[in-house]
């Protein structure tokens, strides 16, 4: 199967190139990519922190088929996901294991954030997407100088105490996730109002819907990349940043000088700190410091 995919894919891609083939031959690329993909069926099982979809309901199959179908359009972005999963899944796993989770709770992340600092419309930043009020709630410090929302390790521990207090209310790592997207109060008031408890027996608005759908499979597809035509070289998978950290407890006026002054560039202070949002840094609050990464 992954040979006759890559094939396909192959001929499929050229199909759209600059190159405009003939009409029938285009025609006949494009059927021959939309037969294979549609010969492509769902996995009979799919499953999420050990919680089962129940894919006999058609309903649900459905559903489950809706996300697999669109993301299976996307290979680029399920590239991306595999080789950013490199950088990010070893430290997600250490700090999950610590928090005695799931390592299924990494996928969360993949389906916020795609493992990019992103920005989404409403004003959830980072890979684990907290909006300003809920990051500070947990702990992060987020002002005009510092977004801790952006430090990886900072907002994976914030992200796994929400989690935590989620599951406390849930008991269901479905629901948790569910309410990480929604909302724990909002989730609890749907299930109160609807008298049900199961995330499957619940009517939410679409992108909670989906939500859960879409952790799925993307777990499914990132661990079973190879099946459907997928294989990375280890040596292409993007790797843990390399840093060592210097504790600063006073103000930084000039970064770029700083940078230098510790043998680095304001570029790589910039990379490897997303969370430092301008040129300078002012002093932390009185007995505490900043851990600033620099190339190690």
């Amino acid at each position: 199967m992954k040979k006759i995919f890559i094939i396909i894919f192959t001929i499929f891609l050229s199909s759209c190139s600059d190159s405009k083939p003939m009409i029938s031959e285009d025609k006949e690329h494009e059927q021959n990519f939309y037969e294979f993909l549609s010969s492509i069926k769902l996995p009979t099982k799919l499953d999420f922190c050990g919680e089962s979809l129940p894919l006999d309901d058609i309903e649900i199959k459905e559903r489950a088929e809706r996300e697999f179908y669109l993301l299976l359009q996307q290979p680029g972005q399920l590239i991306l996901y595999i080789k950013r999963a490199g950088r990010y899944f070893p430290m997600y796993e250490k700090i999950i294991k610590q928090h005695n989770m799931p390592l299924d709770i990494k996928y969360l992340s993949v389906a916020e954030s795609a493992l990019y600092q992103a920005r989404s419309s409403v004003g959830a930043i980072g890979l684990w997407q907290f909006m300003p009020e809920t990051a500070k709630s947990m702990g992060l410090q987020v002002d005009e100088y510092v977004d801790e929302r952006r430090n990886p390790e900072k907002s994976t521990i914030a992200a796994m105490k929400y989690l935590q207090q989620g599951y406390s209310k849930h008991k269901s790592w479905i629901l948790t996730a569910a309410g990480y997207n929604m909302g724990h109060t909002g989730l609890v008031n749907n299930i109160n109002f609807q008298n049900v408890e199961n995330f499957f027996d619940l009517y939410l608005n679409e992108e909670t819907s989906r939500y859960i759908f879409r952790i799925a499979i993307i777990k499914h597809l990132m661990e079973n990349a190879e099946i459907y035509g997928i294989n990375i070289p280890n040596d292409e998978i993007y790797k843990p940043d390399k840093y060592q950290l210097v504790k600063v407890d006073s103000t930084i006026q000039d970064l770029s000088a700083w940078a230098r002054a510790n043998g680095t560039s304001y570029k790589q202070v910039k990379i490897l700190n997303p969370w430092i949002l301008k040129r300078m840094l002012p002093v932390p609050a009185k007995g505490k410091y900043y851990e600033i990464a620099i190339p190690q």
